[in-house]
């Protein structure tokens, strides 16, 4: 809301116009050698906007992108809210048909598109009559000649841009929608504002300490919770964005030493692939700070990727907070400690943010706090400025999601006497694999669409890689033949792979006498003598 006549609503293309003002002839992106001032950024941002309006994108329309961390996906967080248009950022790693219920469900007009992506457009243009303009970014593959529509670069060097950004119609508009498939198995659209987007923005950049020298290592997605909103961190303090198509240590590795990275963000996945690599040993991450989150990490991770200089720092939230809301935030006395009780304080979840002020919670049923003595367990609520405007065009949704007048996370939590909260369990029986969210409902959906299954149980097992995966216990109809392989075959051929069962066993699943199964039993005795470390929503 406008307090006075001189005060200006809250957007995030702020972020850009000052920096292109501030810092012109900065490096604003680095990718493949190529380097893009600010100034430049700022043009081709206003050129994008152009292109849009050019093939009718109007305030509020939604406009999609299916792209990896390119400078084009950095550009796609400025260029449709500079006309008032909505972002609606895709998985890459989703199937033909998740990805087009999204296009349907968000009504997008328009489908950017990395050309090495294209076969996955093809299987899903026929269901997708909405989106009228296909666009292709052409980087490692040839463009797809089948597939009408623009080459990206041509399609803004046709187009002058715009003089000025005229932005969202206000800070409370939609300004982006990020698709979470929860706990339905049915994907519900986040919405974002730009006061939202703004103020989490400066969150991450006060919890990561960044400045004008700050040099960003894109290893996490920008299609995640729109890259926990550091593609407006990262700007709003004239920092560089390193843009990386896909994570290989090898790589990371030869652009923290040769770009000077100073931040970058990873979940815990991640950093065990980093440390388990072959340059692991040579490598010195002193004066690199990273954000870990998507899953709880072990303290052993936390030691060991402080052990080679870099430093941690340990957040929680979802897509529906914009990301992390909370940090483990260090205290003074923690110096003191040994590295093994430093990480296990530093590997809970914390308190919020500095700028969110006191919108956590730890609740019991009655909505009432729990006691600060980090044994008794409620679920983490939240509100204010870090929560999400609610779910695109379900009401019902968003409702439940906000009874009480807070945000209900579904995830379970004890409340130290500090007041840093510790995640203990999820209340629902989301499987949280590599920082990807995957609902158990949604993958027994397509299981049980497999004519030979009767019933199908799916809960996570663990997974030295990916922390932990999915795995199918399933009961065959009529005593039949199905493999293993036919099952996971079958999934995959129907949602996401990394969301498809890695193993299957065969036989009874253990019901209550009314005939509910006991998923708990399942995956009690699959996790059996190791610690559960995985559990809490991901930070998508």
């Amino acid at each position: 809301m406008i307090t006075s006549e001189t005060s200006q609503e809250l957007s995030p293309l702020l972020f850009l116009e000052r920096s292109a003002l501030v810092y012109p002839q900065r490096a604003a992106c680095v990718y493949n050698g190529g380097v893009t001032t600010y100034a430049a950024l700022y043009e081709r941002v206003r050129r994008q906007a152009a292109a849009l309006r050019s093939v009718g994108v109007a305030p509020g329309d939604r406009v999609a992108f299916l792209l990896p961390n390119l400078p084009a996906m950095l550009e796609a967080n400025f260029g449709p809210m500079g006309i008032g248009a909505v972002l609606v950022a895709l998985n890459i790693r989703l199937s033909p048909r998740e990805i087009a219920y999204i296009l349907n469900h968000s009504g997008a007009k328009v489908l950017v598109f990395d050309s090495e992506l294209a076969d996955t457009v093809r299987q899903l243009r026929a269901e997708c009559t909405g989106v009228e303009t296909y666009v292709q970014v052409r980087d490692t593959a040839p463009l797809a000649d089948d597939i009408a529509g623009p080459e990206y670069e041509e399609w803004l060097a046709g187009v002058e841009p715009l003089d000025e950004l005229p932005g969202p119609v206000s800070e409370r508009a939609t300004c982006t929608i990020n698709y979470t498939s929860g706990t339905t198995g049915m994907p519900k659209g986040v919405e974002y504002t730009p006061r939202g987007v703004y103020l989490n923005a400066l969150g991450e950049v006060m919890e990561m300490g960044m400045n004008w020298r700050s040099v960003y290592l894109w290893t996490l997605p920008m299609f995640h919770a729109n890259g926990w909103c550091f593609p407006w961190a990262v700007t709003a303090v004239g920092g560089t964005h390193v843009c990386l198509r896909r994570v290989d240590a090898a790589e990371v590795y030869r652009l923290i030493r040769e770009e000077s990275v100073t931040h970058l963000c990873a979940a815990p996945t991640v950093l065990t692939g980093l440390y388990a690599a072959p340059e692991a040993a040579s490598a010195d991450l002193h004066g690199l700070t990273i954000m870990t989150a998507g899953a709880p990490p072990a303290p052993q991770v936390i030691r060991t990727i402080e052990g080679m200089g870099a430093h941690i720092i340990h957040v929680y939230g979802l897509t529906e907070t914009y990301g992390p809301c909370t940090v483990a935030a260090p205290q003074p006395e923690w110096d003191n400690l040994n590295s093994e009780a430093r990480a296990r304080v530093k590997a809970r979840q914390g308190v919020l943010f500095m700028v969110y002020g006191v919108g956590l919670r730890v609740v019991n049923e009655a909505m009432e706090d729990v006691a600060r003595d980090g044994e008794s367990m409620g679920e983490v609520v939240m509100r204010g400025d870090a929560v999400m405007k609610g779910y695109y065009d379900d009401a019902e949704a968003t409702a439940e999601a906000f009874r009480g007048g807070w945000f209900h996370s579904g995830d379970l939590a004890v409340w130290h006497p500090d007041g840093y909260i510790e995640l203990q369990d999820r209340s629902k029986d989301i499987i949280i694999s590599g920082g990807e969210n995957i609902s158990s409902q949604e993958v027994e959906k397509v299981i049980m669409e497999h004519p030979a299954v009767l019933e199908v149980c799916v809960v996570g097992v663990p997974d030295l890689r990916w922390g932990e995966v999915p795995k199918a216990f399933v009961v065959p109809r009529g005593g039949g033949s199905v493999t293993a392989d036919e099952i996971i075959d079958f999934t995959r051929e129907r949602i996401a792979h990394f969301k498809a069962p890695k193993s299957v066993e065969f036989g009874d699943l253990p019901k209550t006498a009314t005939g509910k199964i006991q998923k708990y039993i399942l995956r009690d005795r699959e996790w059996q003598g190791r610690e559960r470390r995985i559990q809490g929503a991901q930070v998508s």
